[in-house]
C-alpha cells in the first residue's frame, strides 16, 4: 500500500467532518471507532484514515472499523498521539504501516485487515459480559441520582412550536438514522408531525428537503447553515445552568431558549414533546441499547430508561412508523398513472390505420346515438 495526500487533523471526527475536502486523508484521535464517524468519514470521500488511538480497544463490539473496510478506506490505527501534530493540508505518504512526511517515517501504525479485525472482534466479544454487567450496574446506579426526571418537577422552556395534539418526530444522529428517515418520509409527508432535530438530526432533515421546526442540542455537531434555517433553538444545559452551546449561538447572532436537565440531548427532546402535549413520539435514530451507548461514551443508560418510562406509550420506533403506516393514494397520483397508460394507446392508435379506422367509426355511431 502506498497512498500519497494531504491531511486534514482533529482529534474530534464529528469537527473533522466539517472541514475535510474528499481526497484527503483523516488524521483522527479517536479510540473504539463509531460506525457513525465511520459513515461520515466515508461519505466525505476520504483517502484513507489514520488514527492515534486502536481503533477498536476491546471493551465492545464498535463497527467503525468493519464500515470503512466495506467502503475499501485504508485504515492505520494505533500510530500515536505524536501524529496529531501535523497540520491540516501538509503532505503524507502511508507506505504499509509508516506514515511518511518529508521523507521521515514520523509514525508507525497497525494497518487494518478482514484477518484483523476477525481477530479483534472475537477478543471483544470475550469481554462482552463483563462490559455488560458493568453497563447495568452503573444504569441502576445513576438511576437513582436521576430519579427527578420522573418524580420531580422539570423547569421546562416556553415554546413556541406547538406540539399538544400532534405528532411528533424526533430525528437523532444515531445508528441508521438516514435510512429510518427514508423509510417513514410518505408518513412525515401526509402526516405532516413537528420536526425535532437533536444536533446533527437537523443536518440530515435538510439533506432530505425536510425542515426541523426545533432544534435542541449542545450545538456541537450541527452546521451553521442549519442553525440559520429558522427553527426555534433550544440549548440543553447541565442542571448546575451550564450550557457550551449558547457561545457558539451568540456568536452567530440567533435566538434561543435553555433547558438545563439531566441526561442526553435526545432524552431532553422527548421529555419537552411529551410535556408540550405530542399525541405520538416517533423516534429516528435513538439511542437504545448498550453498544449505543458506550460509543457515545456513557457507561449507562439511566437517564434513557426513566425518560421511556415517563413517556411511556406515546414513544414508537421509526421502524415500526415504516412497517405499519401505509402512504395515502391520491386521485391525481392515479389520474397520472391512467394518464400516462393512455398515451401509448393513442400513439399507436393514430400511427395504425386499422385502430384509426376504428375509432373513427366507433366516434360516428356516437354521434349517431345522440341524434337520436
Amino acid at each position: 500500500m502506498n497512498i500519497k495526500g494531504r491531511v486534514c487533523v482533529d482529534k474530534k471526527t464529528k469537527n473533522l467532518i466539517k472541514r475535510i475536502q474528499p481526497g484527503q486523508i483523516a488524521v483522527i484521535s479517536h479510540p473504539d471507532l463509531d460506525e457513525i464517524a465511520a459513515k461520515s468519514l466515508v461519505e466525505a470521500k476520504v483517502k484513507a484514515v489514520v488514527n492515534a488511538e486502536l481503533s477498536t480497544t476491546g471493551k465492545y463490539p464498535n463497527l467503525g472499523p468493519e464500515v470503512l473496510l466495506k467502503a475499501g478506506v485504508p485504515l492505520i490505527d494505533n500510530v500515536g498521539k505524536h501524529i496529531m501534530d501535523l497540520e491540516d493540508n501538509e503532505t503524507i505518504i502511508i507506505k504499509d504501516n509508516k506514515i511518511i512526511h518529508q521523507n521521515k517515517v514520523i509514525g508507525k501504525g497497525l494497518l487494518m485487515t478482514p484477518k484483523r479485525l476477525e481477530f479483534l472482534q472475537k477478543e471483544t466479544q470475550k469481554n462482552v459480559n463483563n462490559q455488560l454487567h458493568e453497563f447495568v450496574s452503573n444504569t441502576l446506579h445513576y438511576a437513582i441520582k436521576e430519579k427527578e426526571l420522573i418524580l420531580n418537577d422539570i423547569n421546562y422552556p416556553q415554546i413556541k412550536t406547538v406540539m399538544k395534539g400532534k405528532h411528533v418526530v424526533v430525528v437523532v444522529r444515531g445508528q441508521g438514522y438516514k435510512e429510518d428517515l427514508m423509510a417513514i418520509k410518505p408518513y412525515i409527508h401526509d402526516v405532516k408531525p413537528v420536526l425535532v432535530a437533536v444536533d446533527g438530526g437537523a443536518d440530515a432533515l435538510i439533506e432530505l428537503g425536510l425542515k426541523p421546526h426545533l432544534i435542541i442540542g449542545d450545538m456541537d455537531s450541527v452546521s451553521d447553515s442549519s442553525l440559520k434555517c429558522k427553527a426555534e433553538l433550544i440549548v440543553h444545559a447541565y442542571l448546575d445552568g451550564k450550557a457550551p452551546g449558547i457561545e457558539r449561538l451568540q456568536k452567530l447572532g440567533l435566538e434561543y431558549k435553555v433547558f438545563p436537565v439531566a441526561g442526553t440531548s435526545e432524552d431532553a427532546a422527548l421529555l419537552l414533546a411529551h410535556a408540550n402535549g405530542a399525541e405520538l413520539i416517533v423516534a429516528v435514530g435513538t439511542h437504545s441499547n448498550m453498544i449505543d451507548f458506550l460509543e457515545k461514551g456513557r457507561s449507562g443508560m439511566a437517564s434513557t430508561v426513566l425518560v421511556r418510562i415517563k413517556v411511556g406509550s406515546k414513544l414508537v420506533d421509526a421502524k415500526g412508523v415504516s412497517k405499519l403506516y401505509r402512504p395515502k393514494i391520491y386521485f391525481g397520483q392515479i389520474a397520472q398513472v391512467l394518464i400516462a397508460g393512455l398515451i401509448p394507446i393513442f400513439i399507436v392508435s393514430s400511427i395504425s390505420p386499422i385502430l384509426s379506422q376504428f375509432w373513427r367509426i366507433l366516434l360516428l355511431k356516437v354521434r349517431l346515438l345522440i341524434r337520436i
